[in-house]
């Protein structure tokens, strides 16, 4: 490689590195999956990837991108972007953040039904249930197997996780099946139970299972963070992006609690990792 090519590189690369003059906050998401993200920034990782732009002197730009299997190789390993918001802390193809939150999957019940928060509840065995899956199997999400393990699965309904995406949030439609009596209960993930239970008429209630595991292998509650790619850098990124959420952490709290985000953790405890 000749030395003006060498050098050439080596300016295109500082000058996209954090903490470069005239930086970008290149953020890679769903342009319609509320409460999360959508093209007209209305959901609460929107609002806080603004924050955080704004506490490390960047501008906010998106690529977006369908939340489908291959999210992650198609755009923050591509090098569409250089941060995710709100994957689980484990997750093998990313570096994570300090945690935003903890949450965990919930029963979704009517108003008037009388709260469900274990699947040891005797009544499971009789209710129409339904549980978010993904792909053509409605037996691989971890309430799915937690009801499968009791032998619950004659009276369990799938929900598709992904849905019509030429619908909004296509997500919500479990949650509208509670409130038009389609089916008794649904475990739905949390903050997308919290946000769409409120939004139904009546509003419909939300109980987080509890004990938030099932045997000693089945989890069925999250710490969820922002996440960048996992490479010689990305500790340093990390920890930066990391240090922005915890100095707005109580405006951060804020705003999960105005979308409805029932969590297992406690409000601005969480330290940045």
């Amino acid at each position: 490689m000749s030395s003006v090519c060498r050098n050439g590189l080596l300016a295109l690369a500082l000058l996209s590195a954090p903490g470069a003059e005239g930086r970008e906050l290149r953020i890679c998401a769903d342009p319609n999956n509320l409460p999360f993200s959508n093209q007209a920034g209305e959901g609460f990782e929107n609002r806080i990837s603004a924050i955080v732009a704004a506490d490390l002197g960047a501008t906010l730009t998106y690529t977006w991108w369908a939340q489908r299997r291959g999210f992650l190789r198609n755009t923050l390993h591509a090098g569409l972007c250089d941060v995710v918001p709100g994957l689980p802390v484990g997750t093998e193809l990313a570096r994570p953040t300090a945690p935003l939150y903890r949450s965990g999957y919930a029963f979704v019940q009517r108003p008037d039904a009388p709260p469900i928060s274990s699947f040891d509840d005797p009544r499971l065995k009789d209710l129409r249930i339904g549980v978010q899956m993904v792909g053509n199997d409605g037996y691989n999400t971890p309430p799915a197997h937690a009801l499968s393990r009791r032998g619950i699965v004659q009276n369990v309904r799938g929900y598709a996780l992904y849905g019509d995406y030429s619908t909004p949030h296509p997500p919500s439609r479990i949650v509208e099946a509670v409130a038009q009596g389609e089916i008794d209960t649904a475990v739905v993930w949390g903050p997308l139970a919290g946000y769409f239970a409120a939004r139904q008429s009546p509003p419909l209630q939300v109980t987080l299972v509890n004990p938030p595991f099932d045997g000693a292998r089945l989890p069925l509650a999250f710490d969820i963070a922002f996440a960048v790619r996992r490479d010689d850098d990305a500790g340093a990124f990390a920890r930066e992006v990391g240090g922005a959420l915890r100095r707005h952490r109580a405006e951060i709290d804020a705003i999960l609690a105005s979308y409805g985000v029932p969590r297992l953790d406690t409000p601005t405890t969480l330290e940045t990792r």
